[in-house]
């Protein structure tokens, strides 16, 4: 490419081009998974819709492979490709909440928490997930599980419509109303169709909440909490979101330094209401339990619960992820994950399990294109540290452990929770029914595959 092309571009563009050589090249391109290092030849850093589609442009009429990296983590770096075009959009943050309709209006390259914090005040938030450093993007694509789930449904679920800029460079409006096989293609199938340049989510009232962390001791009541926890949240008010996982207590305050590095089985959990109500919800878990090494659940601002682990997973960290979906937690199931948990290679190392159940499962599995709406649990395994030369330690964990729980789960797993060596069986496997649908809307949308840099679904044809 010469550089009259490149220079043009620069120059047709209200936000920065990054080039290799150029000074801040090596920061900007920079993903959140540091075991990913992609050098891609040129960085758009959008500022608008107009970049948007400049760059979408520039890049398939000079047949260049291209990324779509939004706010967020993006475990297995698609967000970024070599020799490529980066389209960046981390620097468009903007968010405008309606409090009368509790709608939200969100650019792409938002955070769970510049969200949270800009419906805060207004006592409202939208679903997401359980980290505030989540991007609002990726997580909505791939479908998007957490703390409101069970009394709210998916992000998708609570989806109204968005603004996307398709592989051709025109701009489409997607809802119910306005290209509706396009809506209900971004609802779970991920940046195969298209660059979201806004999204519109229904929020709920949501202001303060009773929750927190409780670990136990997973060597001794690890399978006794699994169990109590699988029973309980079958029948568990839906205004809980509480999910189950296995980690180590971190060598750091303000954990209690008589615990630090031990094995622990964690309930983690969010109830969407006044203390006095959440303990009794909380009541017919705890009171059958032993006592755990602490219990750290109380009132605080939803945001400060979204936030909670955000300083233990900084940018720059070394991560291996694995998922799948869980139709039934067997107690042979929970005794091979207390076996591989305890052999996990780093403190930060876990293992999670996220309700699918409550507002989930009133939704029909053709509805949208994240049709799982017959599991249980969303399951991953994130192996995790800071030291790049644990990479391989981590990688081998793992997949060794995904190996050994995977025959109890379902075929497929959570797109959000892949890395990029998962196969094509597999992504089919993870949306089933939908994936011949998915496939012909692709070709209708994107017949080039010109986004391809993601977990591709092909054009049918």
């Amino acid at each position: 490419m010469n550089e009259e092309t490149i220079t043009n571009f620069a120059a047709s563009m209200r936000g920065a081009v990054v080039r290799q050589g150029d000074a801040e090249y090596d920061a900007t391109r920079q993903l959140y998974n540091g075991m990913i290092d992609k050098r891609p030849l040129l960085i758009a850093r959008c500022a608008d819709t107009a970049d948007i589609i400049t760059a979408v442009n520039f890049g398939r009429e000079n047949a260049l492979d291209i990324a779509i990296r939004g706010g967020g983590h993006n475990g297995p770096g698609l967000g970024s490709v070599d020799d490529g075009l980066m389209i960046d959009l981390s620097l468009m943050k903007g968010v405008h909440v309606d409090p009368a309709s509790a709608t939200v209006r969100v650019e792409p390259g938002c955070t769970s928490g510049d969200v949270d914090h800009a419906t805060h005040v207004f006592g409202l938030a939208v679903p997401f997930g359980i980290v505030s450093t989540t991007g609002v993007g990726g997580l909505t694509l791939g479908g998007g599980t957490g703390y409101l789930t069970r009394q709210h449904g998916l992000t998708i679920d609570n989806l109204i419509s968005a603004d996307v800029v398709l592989a051709d460079g025109t701009f489409k409006t997607a809802s119910q109303k306005e290209n509706p096989d396009l809506f209900w293609a971004l609802r779970g199938g991920g940046g195969n169709f298209g660059v979201v340049t806004s999204f519109v989510f229904q929020a709920h009232k949501v202001k303060d909440v009773f929750a927190g962390p409780i670990f136990w001791d997973a060597e001794k009541h690890g399978a006794t909490v699994m169990r109590a926890y699988r029973d309980f949240i079958a029948t568990a008010p839906e205004a809980l979101g509480s999910f189950v996982g296995l980690k180590t207590v971190p060598s750091m305050d303000p954990f209690p330094r008589a615990h630090w590095g031990k094995r622990a089985c964690a309930v983690i959990s969010s109830f969407n209401g006044p203390e006095a109500e959440g303990r009794a919800v909380m009541a017919p878990l705890l009171d059958h339990l032993p006592e755990p090494f602490f219990n750290w659940m109380g009132m605080m601002p939803f945001p400060a619960m979204q936030g909670l682990f955000d300083p233990f997973f900084p940018k720059g960290m070394q991560w291996y992820w694995k998922g799948d979906y869980v139709s039934e937690l067997s107690d042979a199931a929970i005794d091979a994950h207390i076996a591989h948990a305890a052999r996990a290679p780093s403190e930060l190392s876990l293992m999670h399990l996220y309700p699918i159940d409550g507002a989930v499962h009133r939704t029909k599995k053709d509805d949208t294109a994240w049709g799982t709406r017959d599991a249980r649990w969303s399951m991953v395994i994130a192996a995790i540290d800071a030291n790049p030369q644990m990479a391989g330690p981590l990688t081998r964990w793992g997949r060794e452990y995904w190996e050994k729980v995977h025959p109890f789960n379902q075929g497929g797993g959570y797109v959000n929770f892949m890395m990029d060596d998962e196969g094509d069986a597999r992504l089919q496997a993870s949306y089933g029914t939908n994936y011949g649908r998915l496939a012909a809307i692709k070709a209708k949308f994107d017949p080039s595959n010109l986004f391809h840099v993601n977990q591709n679904i092909r054009p049918a044809g």
